[in-house]
């Protein structure tokens, strides 16, 4: 064991403690255990390992074990004390240097997905934790029942999964505001499509959401805020498959875009349902039924759990008060945009 791997500076003064210990009985001093501490915080700042720092004290111990007329059970009982305050102060140290750790990776997380430090000193600052923001990056973010915390089942489970498969790909998985987050490069598809399927799996069926990939150093934020668009525009319109892709769903924003414009269209051509028996809601959900299934009557019919004659009574009635065939294709894509704003609205529940 050489002297770098324990420096007699972590054991000054220990020698002398067991032989006065040993041939006097008393125990250690409190300004004597503090000192042990101390010396233990030490080295745990100094990076030496506790294991190695150990066997030094005990072969320290061999060297001054006390002759005839010390006490051998006295000379171990401060053995004892001495490696017990020695260790504590070193997992104390190593439990500050942790602590420190999650905190600067908190403090970048938050920094990294709200936008809100110099990108300069982002970029220099995320290089610590694997990633090189000037390359392009894609964030999927998970959803499930219950919020997930950094160091929970779930998260750990996930990032068991990932490590297992993959290793070190310059991936950051992480949790926001009760959502598990793979960061990854945006040329590693698979390794998002695998996060996407681990975490669906470990949070029971929860939907899971993927930006495209963004370059630059700003570019993790926005894929994180695309993401999390596609878990809100999933939940509007009742989508329920478990993975979902921005790039898929880019239609969406474009529809939304103009609100007011929206919202007229709305009105204009959903407008008349409301005066229908029982309100716009059955009839409506009819349209979403028949434009979801390809505009197949027989498998609207099935999803409404209607039979097809009754399907088409309620088409007839559609067309009726609103003036637009749905099986027309030229008044087709009119209403099938305005079923999409009804929902992106939550319309007949709110005015538009």
């Amino acid at each position: 064991m050489t002297e770098r791997e324990h420096p007699e500076q972590y054991l000054d003064g220990y020698a002398e403690i067991l032989t006065e210990v040993s041939a006097t009985g008393r125990r250690l001093t409190r300004d004597e255990i503090a000192s042990r501490r101390a010396l233990g915080e030490q080295a745990a700042e100094a990076g030496h390992g506790l294991r190695a720092l150990v066997s030094a004290h005990l072969t320290t111990a061999r060297t001054a074990w006390p002759g005839p007329s010390g006490s051998a059970d006295d000379a171990l009982a401060a053995v004892q004390q001495v490696i017990d305050a020695f260790a504590e102060g070193y997992e104390r140290a190593q439990l500050v240097a942790v602590r420190q750790e999650e905190a600067a990776r908190r403090e970048f997380i938050d920094d990294l997905l709200y936008g809100r430090s110099d990108l300069g000193r982002l970029a220099e600052r995320a290089e610590r934790f694997g990633l090189r923001l000037s390359h392009a990056h894609a964030v999927a973010v998970a959803q499930g029942a219950a919020a997930y915390d950094e160091g929970a089942p779930v998260p750990r489970q996930v990032e068991r999964a990932l490590i297992s498969r993959f290793g070190d790909r310059s991936v950051l998985l992480t949790t926001k505001d009760g959502r598990l987050l793979c960061i990854a490069p945006g040329h590693q598809d698979e390794v998002l499509a695998y996060f996407a399927k681990q975490a669906h799996a470990a949070t029971d069926g929860g939907r899971v959401a993927i930006g495209r990939p963004q370059p630059g150093p700003g570019g993790v934020v926005q894929s994180y805020e695309e993401a999390l668009g596609v878990l809100e525009l999933a939940e509007r319109l009742g989508l329920d498959d478990p993975v979902l892709r921005s790039a898929d769903l880019l239609v969406y924003p474009v529809l939304t875009r103009d609100r007011q414009a929206m919202a007229d269209l709305v009105a204009g051509t959903l407008g008349p349902l409301t005066r229908a028996r029982g309100g716009a809601q059955p009839l409506l959900a009819t349209l979403t039924a028949y434009f979801d299934s390809g505009c197949v009557a027989a498998e609207a019919a099935r999803r409404l759990s209607l039979s097809v004659r009754a399907l088409t009574y309620r088409l007839e009635r559609i067309h009726q008060l609103t003036g637009a065939n749905p099986a027309d294709p030229a008044h087709r894509y009119m209403l099938q945009t305005a079923v999409i704003g009804a929902r992106l609205l939550d319309w007949p529940a709110g005015d538009v």
